[in-house]
């Protein structure tokens, strides 16, 4: 399967993810879903938020020129919010797959999309 096809089919054909993109932790964006365009800058911030979670907490996410509230970070996985909006970023050995859901969408179920993504990416050396 092609990365288009993980973010057109797997994250964003699951209904609960509006936009989606994966990024290589060498640099470089593997697979973006329309309109969904991350500055150099915010991917070298999604792949630092890994690196130093405190860091990340402390000023927030961006994706796509908007900026979310970080809730959440951790050494796999970063969670922001942006009024009903949130952002999910989680990284697996190669990737860093993030995933911006919209209200009605809530977190706890859009979460769970990417994660086992991630989960499944990791499992065949992604």
């Amino acid at each position: 399967m092609s990365w288009q096809a993980y973010v057109d089919t797997n994250l964003v054909g699951s209904g609960k993810v509006a936009k989606a993109a994966i990024i290589g932790q060498a640099g470089g964006v593997w697979a973006t879903s329309a309109g969904f365009t991350l500055s150099p800058e915010e991917q070298a911030a999604a792949l630092k938020a890994f690196d130093d979670p405190t860091a990340v907490q402390a000023s927030g996410i961006r994706a796509a020129g908007d900026k979310y509230f970080t809730l959440q970070a951790n050494e796999r996985s970063v969670y922001g919010k942006k009024q009903a909006d949130g952002v999910i970023l989680v990284k697996t050995k190669q990737a860093i797959l993030i995933a911006v859901y919209q209200a009605p969408i809530q977190a706890p179920e859009a979460t769970p999309v990417v994660e086992n993504l991630a989960d499944y990416l990791i499992g065949v050396g992604y």
